[in-house]
């Protein structure tokens, strides 16, 4: 993905980010195709991009509802302010590089675990607790251990990551109570209240890549992509900050630097 986004032969002006934005999902598809040893679908223009998107990944059109899920889902992370991929991109379309190679660099920094990278995982962390009965003894032993519970806290919020109700929603109206949800939701619950009470003056809560990697699960899109989902959903946003830098005759962005090593 980080060399086709770096060869797209986009020339920067006002039509550069929309064409930006529409070749990341045909990028996306293509790439798994292949992968696969499928012949690549073209897009279709006469269609939404969420519907498009799920069509091309799939070779099959997507039911209405599902088009809509992924619809709210590409909304709700098209942008998150100054997050580490949104300002490696501001950083480089700040020194008047293309905006092609801004796209590149703010993919790249949302491939770290910390980030883009974080969904996948999270189901992982489901698959390994197995049933309802081994969630309390497998909750208790990871936080023993010092294990980051995947799918809780945030770096930004304080409080409850809004994001993750919006999914949490749409996933109850895609997929209806099942019992892997009820499970998952149970594992929600006690995950809450585990951290809650280990950690009484800190607030650990679900964040959006729980109700994310259950999202795309239910959307049936493999965890080795749920980062490229992000990245097209999130290139809305990278594409408009560099907007925004440019048409506010933004500055190089060149943060100071404090030397805390021993003096000469």
């Amino acid at each position: 993905m980080r060399a086709a986004i770096a060869a797209l032969d986009i020339p920067d002006g006002p039509d550069a980010a929309p064409a930006i934005t529409a070749a990341l999902p045909v990028l996306v598809a293509t790439l798994e195709a292949l992968r696969r040893g499928d012949a690549p679908l073209a897009p279709d223009p006469g269609i939404g991009h969420a519907d498009d998107t799920l069509r091309l990944l799939r070779g099959a059109p997507p039911s209405p509802a599902e088009a809509k899920a992924l619809d709210a889902y590409l909304v709700t992370v098209s942008d998150h302010g100054m997050n580490a991929s949104t300002f490696a991109c501001r950083v480089i379309v700040a020194t008047r590089a293309s905006l092609v190679s801004a796209v590149t660099g703010a993919y790249g920094a949302l491939t770290g675990p910390l980030h883009g990278g974080a969904p996948g995982p999270v189901l992982d962390m489901l698959d390994e607790i197995g049933g309802e009965q081994q969630i309390a003894p497998w909750l208790t032993e990871a936080i023993e251990r010092g294990d980051r519970l995947m799918g809780f806290g945030h770096r930004i919020y304080r409080t409850r990551d809004p994001r993750a109700d919006v999914l949490k929603r749409v996933l109850a109206e895609l997929a209806p109570l099942s019992p892997r949800l009820e499970f998952v939701l149970k594992v929600e619950r006690a995950a809450q209240a585990e951290l809650a009470a280990r950690y009484p003056g800190r607030q650990l809560d679900t964040n959006v890549e729980f109700f994310t990697a259950l999202l795309l699960d239910a959307l049936r899109i493999p965890r080795a992509l749920f980062t490229p989902l992000f990245a097209i959903g999130r290139v809305a946003g990278w594409t408009a900050h560099a907007i925004e830098h440019h048409a506010r005759r933004g500055r190089l962005i060149r943060p100071e630097a404090i030397y805390d090593g021993v003096r000469p």
